[in-house]
C-alpha cells in the first residue's frame, strides 16, 4: 500500500466532515446503552458480553472510516450509504440490552446491514482505472459474504448463535492481521485517521460526563456531588494526558513511519488497541455512574470496583501496548505503564472497604499524577533535544 508521507499530509490536509460528524452521534447511543449494561454490580461474564457486543459495531466504525479516508467523494450517493448505516446501528445499539437473548436477532441483523453498506461504498473501487481498481472478490467476500453470514445467524438459536458471532470475529480478525495492506486501492491519510479516532475518544468520553450528570440528577445530595466532581477531574485528566500526548505522537510517528509500516500500524494502533482505550472509557463511565449513585453507601460493589480500577488498568495497558508497536523501549514504557496498571488494579482489588468518593479519589490522583508525569518527561526530552 503507498501512503501519504508526513509532508504530503500537511500538504493534502483533510479533516472529517459534517457527515462523518453525523455518523458519530449515533456511537453515543450506543455507548450509553453499553454503559448502561455495566451499571452496578456487573459479573465478569457481563463484562465479556460487553466487549463481545462492541467490538462489532467498532469495527464497522473503523471500516467506515477507512473507506471514507480513501474515497473522498461526497455524492449523494455515498451520503445515503452512510445515512443506511446509522439506521442499522441504531438498531444494534437498540437491541444491546437483550442482544444475548431475545434481541440478538435483530443485533445480527443490524451488523448484517452494515456490511452490505460496506459493499455499496467498496463497489466502485472495482471499476477504477489500472491499479487503482479493486478486485470485485474482496467486497463479494469481505462485505457482502460476511453480511449473509450474519443475517443467517439470527435464524441461529443461542447459544449456537453467539458461537457463530465469535467465529466470524476470529475469522475477519484473521483475515486482516494476515493481510499487507496492497489491496487498498489509494493514499491513507494518516493525519485524517488519527483525528477521526482522536473524535471518537471525544464522543466517549462526552458520553462518560453525561453519565455523571445524570447520575447525579437522581440522587442530588453533597456526596454524589463530590464524586461527581472527581470522576469528571479523572476524565479531564484523561483527556488532557490522550491529546497533548497520546494522540499527537501517534500522529507523528505514524506520518514519519516508513510506507511499507505504516498500514500494519495503522490498523493495530487506530483499529485493533484503540478498541481496548474506547472500551475501558466506556467501562470507566459504568463504575463512574454506580459510584455517584452509591455515593451514600460505605463502599462500592465488586463489579463496580472492577469497572472503575480495571477499567482505568485497561486504559493505560492499551497506551502502554501502542508505545510499544511504535517501537519504544520496554523500560521507558514501564516507568509509567506498571504504575499506571497496578495501582488502579490495586483499587479493583483492595477496595472493598473503601468509600466510593475515596475509590474515586484514588483512581483520579493516579490520573493526574500520570498526566505531570507525561509532562516534566515530555519537557525534559525536549529540552534534551532527544523528542
Amino acid at each position: 500500500m503507498s501512503v501519504t508521507s508526513a509532508k504530503e499530509n500537511t500538504h493534502k490536509a483533510r479533516h472529517a466532515a459534517w457527515l462523518e460528524l453525523f455518523f458519530d452521534l449515533v456511537f453515543v447511543g450506543l455507548a450509553s446503552q453499553l454503559s448502561h449494561g455495566l451499571h452496578g454490580d456487573p459479573s465478569l461474564a457481563e463484562f465479556a458480553v460487553f466487549l463481545g457486543l462492541y467490538f462489532p459495531p467498532w469495527w464497522l466504525w473503523v471500516n467506515i472510516t477507512v473507506s471514507v479516508n480513501l474515497f473522498a467523494d461526497d455524492t449523494a450517493r455515498r451520503r445515503l450509504l452512510v445515512l443506511s448505516a446509522m439506521v442499522f446501528l441504531a438498531m444494534m445499539a437498540a437491541a444491546v440490552p437483550e442482544a444475548s437473548g431475545d434481541r440478538g436477532a435483530v443485533y445480527a441483523l443490524g451488523y448484517a446491514g452494515t456490511r452490505l453498506v460496506l459493499l455499496g461504498l467498496w463497489w466502485p473501487a472495482t471499476r477504477l482505472p489500472g491499479k487503482e481498481r479493486v478486485a470485485v472478490w474482496r467486497p463479494v467476500t469481505y462485505c457482502l459474504g460476511s453480511g449473509l453470514l450474519w443475517a443467517l445467524s439470527a435464524l441461529v438459536p443461542t447459544p449456537w448463535r453467539h458461537v457463530m458471532w465469535a467465529v466470524l470475529i476470529a475469522a475477519e480478525l484473521a483475515l486482516l492481521l494476515s493481510g499487507t495492506g496492497r489491496g487498498l486501492p489509494r493514499r491513507l491519510h494518516t493525519g485524517y485517521l488519527v483525528e477521526r479516532v482522536g473524535l471518537f475518544v471525544i464522543l466517549v468520553l462526552g458520553e462518560s460526563v453525561l453519565a455523571l450528570i445524570t447520575s447525579t440528577d437522581h440522587v442530588w445530595t453533597a456526596e454524589a456531588g463530590v464524586v461527581a466532581l472527581l470522576g469528571f477531574v479523572l476524565l479531564a485528566a484523561l483527556w488532557w494526558s490522550y491529546f497533548d500526548f497520546g494522540a499527537a505522537s501517534i500522529e507523528l510517528l505514524l506520518g514519519t513511519a516508513h510506507e511499507r509500516l505504516t498500514y500494519p500500524l495503522s490498523r493495530d494502533v487506530a483499529g485493533f488497541l484503540h478498541f481496548f482505550v474506547t472500551a475501558a472509557i466506556i467501562s470507566l463511565s459504568a463504575g463512574l455512574a454506580t459510584a455517584v449513585d452509591e455515593a451514600g453507601h460505605p463502599h462500592l460493589p465488586t463489579g463496580a470496583l472492577v469497572a472503575l480500577g480495571g477499567s482505568l488498568a485497561l486504559y493505560h495497558a492499551a497506551h502502554a501496548c501502542i508505545a510499544l508497536r511504535f517501537g519504544a523501549t520496554i523500560g521507558r514504557v514501564a516507568a509509567w505503564a506498571v504504575p499506571g496498571v497496578a495501582l488502579p488494579l490495586l483499587v479493583a482489588l483492595f477496595g472493598e472497604h473503601l468509600a466510593p468518593w475515596l475509590v474515586v479519589l484514588l483512581l483520579t490522583a493516579e490520573a493526574v499524577a500520570h498526566l505531570l508525569y507525561a509532562r516534566v518527561t515530555t519537557a525534559r526530552r525536549r529540552a534534551a533535544g532527544s523528542l
